[in-house]
Order: structure tokens, then sequence, then C-alpha cells
């Protein structure tokens, strides 16, 4: 990712510790007693790290480690470090300082340690404390007392004993600016950038390896491998660049002032790198030509007043002081030349990504061609930073224990590659493109055409440079990119993987789930104390916190919300939707399902009057439930509820989730019998966030996140719950469905498939989320024998985890290039997974529709399991496209007490007489109808009793 400092990197914990020792305090600063965040702070959270002791972790112990920007030592005696989980409503964490920080320097607080006892142990800390950090995102705060704080959100901006605070992680629900710190893993932490404090974390804070400094040192040192001693160049003396750099991982010549030469290769003036790329000339191409095996040929040049002067091809001579700046190797440019001798061309140097660290090291910063596959993995900050994700090969990388049990050989080979295969496409620059200086530049790659998918295939239509940045691997333009230049700029285009619908998976009933991204019909607006996320105008777009609604911050933004939403559903092809993250209507004072109907009104709109349908709510529901819920919509012509919906009671592993919710449904036309009956049940267990109560609830380190307990003490009860609700209904079909918050080997799927259950996600070779740049499962069908044996096909429908998440309603007009269109794509963060199943005995079926077949009146044909009657001579026209059209739905008979009829469909032609049943009921023909709903007295029906 890029940052908005200038610096490509933090800077490292010795210079800070080297500089402390250059400064002789005189006397300990004042700080007053009350403080609010402030630019001007006297001492910083500099760095948080939460993944220590942790599988893949980089050190023993969490830590926070804290800067003085000043030139006087502050005593921290009664102040404390302050900790809350991402997305709780308490800190719930606190340890106490004493001692001060010096001028200039650092103070360690040390955490709590995790399993791994065998990773390297901190520097000596300051402080000790025992607080179990998340690995990924969290809230930290530094407060000047030691009373537990009570402010969330952007209630501590002003918080009087708040001195500074960092939220990290994207659902963090407090932090400074305009959002939260980068997430992390538990290989790296959150730091400042140069100590920069803007009181924005979003532009101070960048992802990278840990740096724990204390206030004595600059932290573990490694030791260095003997070396014979690198002959100091004559003053004068041309060095070639492949001498500068050597084959090691720091440079040959580090620390020495040297004079080079070299071609321009990359330029950039502008974007915060303020350098070029020099490469040798003639250099590059074949890599068995290669003159200087191991080591680079090309470095990067640090000058802003060079990059201003030279441009690409440029012939130069070079002098300055070789350094690594954050493990970039780079010569700090006192003076230069441009030659006019001629020099030979640099060419591309044509190379599949480099296996190993050594290998990139004797390409750092060289002009490369790249070769063989590579595909997007990670698009979440592409909006922010202009930094694309990609894996070498053909498929993203994937979340270790997606593929192999937690702590297994198959997860931890999983995690090597991920960590092999991982490359930045970056844009040239350190821009936040969402920030009030950058919004109204157009973003890089992202154009609202052209989409930038996870998964997608890249080609590289113009060479790059490989680099280290924000300690990670990446390819950089020549030149800044941005969307005004992106036709001479953009070095790489990227497959388009959009379809418009999921793959047919047949059968006579369709059950898909669904987690709706908290969609809410109650808006901000209409509460007290909402607090939002804005756009680049200042106008509220999403809530943030304050309040209990979660989704739009007003109508108009409900609207751009629903409209992806209902695009989704609309084309899923599901008869039964499960519906996760829906507004449970009851915490706002109204009828629990308001907002489930709200949804349905807003399809059948779309779709047609009548077209859906919402399963009532359980007449008894907890008496203590979140403010989202799970819920079912379905399609009244292709499916039917048989009995109530049932709701888990009493379950004390539910009490920090959405309780399961359960409906037997069959195909419309269905016997009376229950061998055609279904039942389903929808989840939401609880989140990886944050830890539950439960012992076991903290992250473990192995992959699955805190709350791991919580979640496999709800698989469980639903195992039991199912079980008891399928025996009253008397089927042995089951289905469980929704947003399990595990992916496909951790421990509570494994409880479901250990209770006979099997998982049809996995079949399809695709995956429901990303997170972290990694693919994997969160959302699964789950079937029952019976089921199985049923099921015709299944499939996700990649519309959303996959899409960057700056097509989100949630993230309109934050930059000048809008992204935003009411298609289905980025309708939430999870994809929608669909099954078909055969529930009916064989029928005969009538011919499939073809679009080249001339029909006439009384034709009878088939399409997705419906069947359609010719009205009048047509060709072409799709059947169910419209209720006025051509074509005559023919719903499904269904015995009544009266007799046989059939359900109403919006696209037949009743006349006074004709009977049909629409949503259980039965209903009279008074006169000629067509698209006329049953159930308005004053229409043309009239309900039998």
């Amino acid at each position: 990712m890029t940052i908005t400092s200038p610096s490509p990197r933090r800077r490292p914990a010795a210079y800070t510790a080297a500089l402390a020792a250059l400064l002789v305090p005189t006397a300990v600063l004042a700080v007053p007693a009350t403080a609010v965040p402030s630019v001007d702070a006297a001492v910083l959270v500099d760095e948080v790290y939460g993944g220590g002791g942790n599988n893949g972790g980089a050190f023993d112990r969490d830590f926070v480690e804290l800067h003085n920007p000043t030139d006087e030592p502050v005593s921290l005696d009664g102040w404390s470090v302050q900790y809350g989980s991402a997305t709780g409503s308490t800190w719930s964490g606190q340890t106490n300082l004493t001692g001060e920080i010096p001028a200039g320097g650092s103070f360690l607080v040390a955490q709590a340690s995790g399993a791994n006892t065998d990773l390297p142990d901190l520097p000596t800390p300051d402080v000790e404390g025992t607080i179990a950090m998340s690995g990924s995102g969290a809230k930290v705060a530094l407060v000047s007392s030691t009373t537990r704080l009570t402010c969330l959100g952007a209630a501590c901006a002003t918080a009087e004993d708040v001195v500074d605070l960092v939220g990290w992680g994207s659902t963090t629900n407090t932090f400074l600016g305009t959002a939260p710190a980068p997430g992390t893993a538990n290989g790296t932490s959150v730091s400042r950038t140069d100590h920069g404090h803007t009181l924005d974390n979003a532009a101070d804070f960048v992802a990278g390896a840990p740096t724990p400094a204390n206030s004595g040192d600059g932290g573990p040192e490694p030791t260095p491998t003997p070396t014979e001693p690198t002959p100091t160049p004559t003053p004068g003396t041309v060095v070639p660049i492949a001498d500068v750099q050597g084959t090691g991982a720091v440079a040959a010549l580090d620390g020495q002032t040297v004079t080079t030469r070299g071609v321009v290769t990359a330029a950039y003036p502008t974007g915060g790198f303020d350098g070029i790329y020099l490469q040798t000339a003639g250099t590059g191409g074949d890599p068995a030509a290669d003159a200087t095996p191991g080591a680079s040929d090309a470095i990067f040049v640090y000058s802003a007043a060079l990059a201003a002067q030279v441009q690409v091809g440029d012939h130069l001579e070079v002098t300055g002081t070789v350094g690594e700046y954050f493990e970039l190797s780079q010569v700090r440019a006192s003076s230069w030349s441009v030659l006019t001798e001629p020099a030979a061309a640099v060419k591309p140097t044509t190379t599949a990504w480099p296996a190993s660290a050594a290998e990139r090291e004797a390409l750092e910063g060289m002009l490369i061609a790249p070769q063989g596959e590579f595909v997007v993995t990670d698009n979440y900050d592409t909006n922010l930073y202009g930094t694309v994700g990609l894996a070498a090969g053909g498929s993203p990388l994937v979340q270790p224990t997606s593929v192999g049990r937690p702590g297994s050989d198959e997860a931890a080979a999983q995690a090597a590659d991920n960590a092999a295969r991982g490359v930045l496409l970056d844009d040239g620059s350190t821009w936040n493109y969402t920030s009030a200086s950058r919004s109204g530049t157009p973003l890089p790659w992202l154009n609202g055409t052209d989409p930038v998918r996870v998964g997608a295939s890249v080609t590289f239509t113009a060479p790059v440079v490989l680099d280290y940045r924000y300690s990670a691997w990446g390819f950089q333009p020549t030149q800044q990119l941005t969307g005004a230049n992106a036709d001479v700029a953009q070095p790489a285009t990227f497959e388009d993987t959009r379809t418009d619908a999921p793959e047919a998976v047949g059968g006579d009933l369709k059950v898909a789930t669904f987690n709706v991204l908290n969609y809410f019909t109650t808006t901000g607006d209409q509460l007290a104390g909402c607090q939002y996320y804005t756009d680049r105008d200042g106008d509220p777009i999403s809530v943030r916190t304050g309040c209990d609604a979660r989704g739009a911050a007003d109508a108009e933004n409900l609207e751009r919300q629903e409209t992806k939403i209902v695009a989704a559903i609309s084309a899923l092809g599901a008869d039964v939707v499960a519906l996760e993250e829906i507004e449970n209507s009851a915490a706002f004072d109204k009828p629990r399902d308001q907002a489930l109907s709200d949804l349905v009104d807003a399809l059948d709109e779309v779709d047609g009057a009548g077209t859906w349908a919402y399963v009532p709510s359980p007449a008894e529901v907890p008496a203590s439930e979140d403010v989202i819920r799970n819920a079912f919509v379905y399609r009244t012509a292709a499916a039917e509820t048989v009995g109530e919906s049932q709701i888990l009671l009493g379950s004390e592993a539910f009490g920090n989730a959405r309780q399961p919710l359960a409906q037997v449904f069959q195909p419309v036309g269905g016997t009376t019998g229950t061998d055609d009956d279904l039942l389903v049940v929808t989840n939401h267990f609880k989140s990886k966030g944050s830890a539950g109560p439960w012992p076991g609830d903290a992250d473990a380190g192995d992959g699955q996140g805190s709350s791991n307990e919580s979640r496999v003490r709800q698989a469980t009860d639903l195992v039991a719950f199912a079980d008891e609700v399928a025996a009253g209904a008397g089927t042995d079909k089951v289905l469980l469905v929704g947003d399990f918050n595990a992916y496909e080997q951790e421990d509570p799927i494994v409880v479901l498939t250990d209770a006979g259950y099997t998982d049809l996600g996995p079949t399809t070779g695709e995956w429901t989320y990303s997170f972290d740049g990694q693919v994997g499962s969160l959302d699964h069908v789950l079937a029952s024998p019976a089921a199985l044996a049923a099921v015709t096909g299944t499939d996700i429908w990649n519309i959303n985890a996959v899409e960057p998440v700056a097509n989100e309603y949630s993230r309109y007009d934050y930059n000048v290039t809008n992204l935003y269109d009411t298609s289905p794509f980025r309708s939430s963060d999870h994809d929608p997974l669909l099954v078909g199943l055969d529930l009916l005995a064989d029928a005969p079926t009538a011919p499939v529709w073809e679009a080249g077949t001339v029909y006439t009146a009384g034709d009878v044909v088939s399409l997705d399991g419906r069947t359609f009657e010719a009205l009048w001579w047509t060709r072409g026209e799709t059947p169910g496209a419209s209720p006025w059209g051509a074509w005559s739905e023919l719903g499904a008979e269904v015995v009544t007490p009266s007799g046989t009829a059939r359900t109403w469909t919006p696209s037949t032609v009743y006349t006074g007489g004709e009977t049909v049943v629409h949503d259980g009921d039965t209903y009279r023909a008074r006169w000629w109808t067509r698209n006329q709903v049953p159930g308005d007295r004053w229409g043309p029906w009239e309900q039998v009793a």
C-alpha cells in the first residue's frame, strides 16, 4: 500500500534511539493534566503490534511503542495505555505507566505473550502489561490519567484525557481522522511514517514489519554475517551500480559516498517518491546473459530536485551517499550531471516472478518485463493508496485455514505459498486518494468501466520497476500513475471476469444465502447521536458509530444501497434467499419485520407485484437480540412455506451472535406429505474481530481469529436445534446456510461436518470472501445426507468479495472518479452462494424455450424451472421478462379444500370465475384480470372461504 508521507516507510527504530542518545535534556517537559489529541502532542502512539506469539508472528509478545517528538523528556507517571477490540463498546484493557520517555526517543510497553515462545524476544520493555491484543485490528489510546475511558468513535477525538489514539483494521469503530490505519496480520504492525502526526490514522500509519524500540536502544539487531571488508571507492572514481549494490540484502557500499552512472528508467517528480531509478547502460534483457549475477544493476536515487530535472532515457552521472531506507537501497544524491556521451539502451529483464528473496534482491530497482501468469489478489486499498495486490501464478492467495486444519502442514504450506507469490502493483506514489488534498485527483487503476477483480488475470503492457516499499516487493510504473494519465502511464490491464448471473444449478427449488452488509431501512438521520463516514465534501454517507443504525446515513444513500442489493437478489435466480445482516426493526420500536417488508416491496417494484414474500417472524423471539438478524425471502411462484418459522431460544452460546432461524420450504405444487420438504436454517455466527466471553475466545494465533470457542459452541447448539426442528417437521432434508464467520477447515465447520453435514461451497472451486489479500469462504451451505442426495448443482456468484470496496454505496463520492453504479457488483462484501435441489417426484416437463423458435398460441415451454404458455405468435421474447408479454406463466397446481387450483402468477390472464392460490389463500376472479395481485378487497379478486 502507499502512504501519504513522502517517505517510503517508517524510519528504523535504531535511528530513533541514536537520535535520542545525542540529545541531552535539561528538564522534564511539563505536560498538562488534561489534553485532547493534537498535532502538537508531546507523546505519540508510534507503533502497535498484536500478533506476538502467534503463528507467523515476528516477536513473542504484543507491544505498544510510544514516541516523544519534543526536545525534552516527558514524564509518563500517572498515564495509561488503554485497549479496546475493533468493534467493542468498551475499553477492555489498561496498562498504567511510570517513568519518562527521553527527548526524541521511544518507550516500549510490552503486552501479552502468545503461544509461540520460540519467537524473538522484544527489547527490554520500559513497562510490562498483560493485554492480549488483536493481530488484525483494534484500538489503542494513550491517556494522561488512569481513569478508564468511556468514549467511542469521534467522541474520543475530543476526550480531555486522550493524548493520542490509533484505530487499525477496517472494522474498527474508533480512530482519528478519515479512516482507521490499515489492518495487520500476525507478522505485521502499524507504525507512523517518520513519526508523522496529522490526526488521521489512515494517513499517518502504514502496515509493515514490527520495529520495537525501548527508551534505551533501537531494538534487536540481526547478527551480521562476516564478510570481507568492501574497499572504499576513490573519490571521483565511477563505481558500477552492481558494485554499489553487491550481492547481499544491504548495499555493499552502505554509508559511503560514491559516483556512479546509468540510464534513467523511471522518474517520480510528483507523487512523493522524490527520486529516480538509475540502471547501468546496456543491462537487462535475458537473465542468462547477466554480467553481474546476484547483484542488481539498478538503484533508487533520492532527490526531488533531480527527479524534476531529468527524463526517462537520460544518461546520468550521480554522486551521493549510499544507504538503506527501510531496506530499499538508495543513493541520496548530492550532485549530478546529464552526460552527452551515448549510452546503450537498458532492456527490461524478462523474468518470471523471482522465487526467493535473494533472487529479488538481485533485481532490486531494475526494469522488468514480468513473464508468466499473474492474477489480482487484493484490491481493498486500491481506491485509497492506488495499490493492487497481485499473486504470481494462476490463482489468488488463499486463507491457510481454508486449505488445511489450523496448525497443520497443509495450512503452513499455504501460508508459505502466499508469502512466496505475493507482490504489489503500485502507482508510483505515496498519495492517499481519499484525503482532502488528493480526492480531486482521478484514481489510478479504477475507472468505473474496466473492473479490477480478485482472481482476474493481469496482462503487462509496459515494463515496470521491481521496487521494495512498505515492507513488500512491488512493481512500480515508470512514472506516477493517476486516472488522468492512464493512457500513457498504466503498465497493465485486467481480465473482465464479471458474469450477469450465477452458473445454472438446476433443480425444482433453488436456495441461496446472502449477507446483505447492514441493510438498514432505519437511516442514521432518523436517530440521535449517529456519527458518519463522509464523502469528499463532508456529506454523510454511512453510519460510523454513536447509534444503533449501521447502514445508510439518509434516504439518498439507502436508495443507492438498496438498488444494488435488489439487483443482486433479483438476478441471483434463487427461489429462497436466506439473508444475514439485515436490520432487526424491533430495535427501533418498529415491527420486527419492517426492514424485511421494505426489502420485499423494493424487490416487487423491480420484479413485479407479488413476486416476492418474506417469512414472518416466529410468534416467540429471544428476549435479547442484536440489531441485525437472519431472515428469509422467497419467490411465491416457485416456493412455499410449510408451517411457521422457528428461532433458537434459550441458547447461552448465541448470546454474542444472531440466533439461527429455521423454516421448512417446498416447491410450489408440492405434496401434502414431507417427501418434498426442505428445512433451511440460516445463521450468522460471532465474528472474528473481538474476543467473546468463553475461555478459548482469545485469538490463539492459529489463523482462526478471536471467538473461535464461541463459534464452536454455536455450531454445537445449531446441530441440536436443526435436529429438533427437522424431527418435528418430519423431514431429513436439511440445509444449514449463512455466514458462519469460519473458513472451510476451521473448528466450527468441522463440528458441522462431523455431525454428518457436507459443505457444498468447496465443490465450486470459488470463495465467498476476501480478507487481507487472501480468499476463503466464511459463507457456507451444509447439506444433510438426504439433502445432499437431492442437490443438482452449486455455485458461488462472485459479485462482491472480489470487487473493489470502492464500488460500494458506502464509498460514494470519496474520489472524483465516480465508481458507483446500479449493478449487483459490490452490493455487499460477501458473495451469495446458490444451491439447486430436486425435491419433486419426476414428472413430464415441457421443452426448453429457444430464442430462435417460432411459437404460436397454446405452445408450452419451460425456462429456469418455470412453465409458460404462449398467448399469441412470438419469437425471441424471453418468457417471464414481462407480465404483459406473449407468455403466460403456468402456476403450480395446489390441492385446496375446494379442489385443485394453480398458484397466481403476474403474467397469466384470468377471466371471471377462475380460481387461484396466493400466499396460502384461495381467490376467485370477478372479471378479466392480469398482473393484479390478489388481496385487494376492491380489486378483481374475491377471497374464497
